[in-house]
């Protein structure tokens, strides 16, 4: 298939934007906090998943899912929180965007809930052995940290979710009906040239 142009009677500007979409309700554009609260403290208690976005330098995009026991995230104050950086396939795409580049956005999801927390923020990556060292799992310190200075908090409405039906059993897809993780991961292997034995 041809490529688009997708620069082709493109959207550019603000203001075209808010000619087609227009202005949301002040309660919409008033509801997010600059801390966290009780509410947010208690939606990340209760997350086991959430998304972590970041952009390198030029703008390159990246979000990884993090999963961890309930309450894994350090709430340090009212401003300040900590990710457990636990070892993984030593990728590290979320690290070195974050060295490059401080702004970050996750996404926090309670199974079966439809809202989701959002938070904006600043990151650096810590060492600090007595923070990490209370974030042990299984009496295994996380390697790094995620220290996040939190700039703004909101709940976010449950149209996706509804729309999707993600938490409804009965609309999930059977695993016949879609390749294997490791398929997939063999399929672009191959596509990059790499020669299974």
């Amino acid at each position: 298939m041809e490529l688009i142009n997708f620069s082709f009677n493109a959207v550019t500007s603000e203001e075209e934007v808010r000619k087609i979409v227009g202005t949301p309700h002040e309660h919409i554009t008033k509801k997010s906090v600059s801390q966290i609260d009780e509410h947010c403290k208690r939606f990340i208690e209760m997350s086991p998943l959430f998304f972590l976005s970041t952009a390198n330098a030029e703008g390159k995009c990246d979000v990884s899912p993090r999963g961890d026991f309930p309450c894994g995230i350090q709430i340090l104050n009212n401003k300040q929180l900590v990710i457990p950086d636990r070892p993984g396939n030593k990728r590290i795409d979320s690290i070195l965007n974050i060295i490059s580049n401080p702004h970050v956005g996750l996404l926090f999801l309670i199974p079966g809930l439809e809202e989701v927390l959002r938070i904006n923020g600043r990151a650096t990556i810590i060492k600090n052995p007595e923070i990490l060292d209370s974030m042990s799992l299984n009496e295994r310190p996380p390697l790094l940290g995620i220290g996040v200075d939190v700039e703004e908090c909101f709940i976010h409405c449950p149209r996706a979710f509804k729309k999707s039906k993600v938490w409804d059993i009965d609309s999930w897809p059977t695993k016949e009906s879609f390749p294997s993780s490791l398929e997939i991961f063999h399929s672009a292997l191959l596509h990059n040239g790499v020669v299974l034995k």
